[in-house]
């Protein structure tokens, strides 16, 4: 890798960190406050967002029909997401401690706090809490097989792919063959390491 690009890459590192850290104050200033694994919305919000809620009965009247019949097929996605859930966390359970790979957090990944919004009746909280767990799920996997595709093959592909991991713009060009197994190690041993 060239001194530009990582040069690049550190900028876009800072600026990531400075991202996440103004969306991080603009929270603060929503009025609600996080403690622990609670949400709290300041007391008038609160009673805002409950007289924003719609009651069930109307929001089953309202809903879009075509919603209703795709249910069915959405839910049963949950089939696939738990046996998806159950080998990939057992494959990090037992084969990253074995690469000395530090393991991803799993509660960095799922979180379920849309349950704290005043606003959404059952149905659209439970709508919520299977979306946090499908997209929470996703995004944990491709972390843990990140980590994999650094562990054992840290090398870019020749034709431009789209959706890569945050791992990817660090891995070695394609082809570029001087020193690999060196440089092999070197991404393993930083695997180790807390991310």
């Amino acid at each position: 890798m060239n001194d530009r690009i990582r040069h690049l890459l550190s900028q876009i590192a800072i600026l990531e960190a400075e991202l996440q850290t103004t969306l991080h104050e603009q929270e603060a200033n929503a009025l609600f406050q996080i403690k622990g694994k609670r949400v709290e919305f300041e007391h008038s919000i609160k009673e805002a967002h409950r007289r924003l809620k719609t009651g069930l009965f109307r929001w089953l009247v309202s809903y879009r029909p075509q919603n209703l019949l795709t249910g069915p097929i959405i839910y049963a996605m949950i089939i696939p997401l738990l046996v998806l859930d159950l080998f990939v966390s057992f494959y990090q359970a037992t084969c990253f401690p074995i690469y000395q790979v530090a393991k991803v957090r799993r509660s960095d990944y799922l979180v379920f706090d849309r349950q704290h919004l005043e606003y959404l009746n059952f149905i659209e909280k439970f709508h919520c809490t299977y979306c946090a767990y499908g997209a929470g799920l996703i995004a944990y996997v491709g972390e843990i097989v990140a980590r994999t595709e650094q562990y054992f093959c840290p090398i870019k592909h020749a034709r431009k792919i789209l959706g890569t991991h945050s791992r990817y713009d660090r891995f070695q060009e394609y082809g570029n063959a001087e020193n690999y197994e060196a440089r092999l190690e070197d991404f393993r041993v930083a695997l180790g390491r807390k991310k």
